[in-house]
């Protein structure tokens, strides 16, 4: 993760009276990445670092802090695409497409709301760096996500609920203040509940412009592995499959070519789109099979089924069995 990840950090530590880079050099860490954005630092480093602090300063509303303390220049590039797309919709396929620049261990998708609720949606947050998830880094990143969508779409951006995962270490009161809608702790996953058109909401002032240019900067710097046209292509379907249909004309767009271009180019490396997407969502689809207990029918949404008949019939054509037994198989 790029270092920006706690911007704000020594602020917070010296309101509390606290030693930053005291702090920073207990878990190990050279105090300058306090004070620079770019220099990469394990996740789970700066996990710890937050975790340790909290306990040394006796503050369990840490991560929290850091959140109100997070603007959206910590995203640098990425922040410029946030704003000038057109809609919340794309600004969330922005951030699926390009957060591997600042960390590959936190994930997010906007998901059916768990609880069935037709007019609500689920803006899922989770880091890949260890069960239980630390509780600073968790607070501290739902909670940037709240002052992201506040950023982009407004204080009255409609979050009905904010539901936890993890067992929070502060008192509930102290993240209904910051949320300012109820808390549910003990879900199955961390998520911040929407509106169900919540992707449609328009963003205020955006410039098409200033948009491209920083997604062409961002282009530039993907890993090595992406460079290839089809790589691109699948990374694109599967870190966007949860907000935008997989279609040619979406791809395309977010690749800056038109859909002949993008089909010509998959055919000269010997791939197809439809191809692509098959395989994506066959992937996307074992692993919440085998390793989430997502019910069937969020599991066909967030892989773009309209429903969940296509799911059942996708598995037999992929396995030979239903979604159930591909589960119950894994136990």
């Amino acid at each position: 993760m790029r270092s920006a990840g706690v911007k704000g950090f020594r602020a917070v530590v010296d309101a509390l009276g606290g030693d930053a880079d005291a702090l920073a050099r207990r878990v190990g860490l050279d105090p300058a990445v306090l004070d620079e954005d770019d220099i990469l630092v394990p996740d789970w480093k700066l996990a710890e670092l937050l975790e340790e602090s909290a306990h040394a300063l006796a503050c369990p509303d840490l991560g929290l802090r850091m959140a109100a303390r997070h603007g959206l220049d910590m995203l640098g590039p990425l922040a410029i695409i946030l704003v000038n797309s057109p809609t919340a919709g794309e600004s969330l396929s922005a951030v699926a497409r390009y957060l591997r620049f600042h960390t590959d261990t936190i994930h997010v998708g906007l998901r059916p709301d768990p609880g069935g609720d037709a007019q609500s949606a689920a803006f899922v947050y989770a880091m890949d760096i260890g069960a239980p998830p630390p509780v600073q880094s968790m607070d501290a990143g739902i909670g940037f996500v709240h002052r992201t969508f506040v950023e982009i779409a407004g204080a009255d951006y409609g979050l009905h609920s904010v539901h936890l995962a993890y067992e929070p270490v502060a008192s509930r009161d102290v993240y209904e203040a910051f949320f300012g809608v109820p808390v549910v702790v003990g879900s199955a996953q961390t998520y911040l509940r929407v509106p169900a058109d919540f992707a449609s909401t328009p963003i205020a002032g955006a410039d098409a412009a200033n948009r491209a240019r920083a997604m062409a900067y961002l282009e530039s710097v993907l890993p090595p592995e992406l460079e290839d046209f089809t790589g691109r292509t699948r990374a694109i379907v599967q870190e966007t499959l949860a907000y935008v249909p997989p279609q040619m004309k979406n791809v395309a767009r977010l690749l800056n070519v038109g859909e002949r271009t993008l089909q010509r180019r998959l055919a000269e490396q010997g791939s197809g789109f439809a191809e692509i997407v098959d395989d994506v969502r066959r992937e996307t689809v074992h692993r919440y099979l085998t390793r989430t207990a997502m019910p069937l029918h969020e599991i066909s949404a967030a892989v773009g089924f309209a429903e969940q008949a296509t799911l059942t019939r996708s598995a037999r054509r992929w396995w030979g069995e239903t979604p159930r037994a591909v589960r119950r198989g894994s136990a």
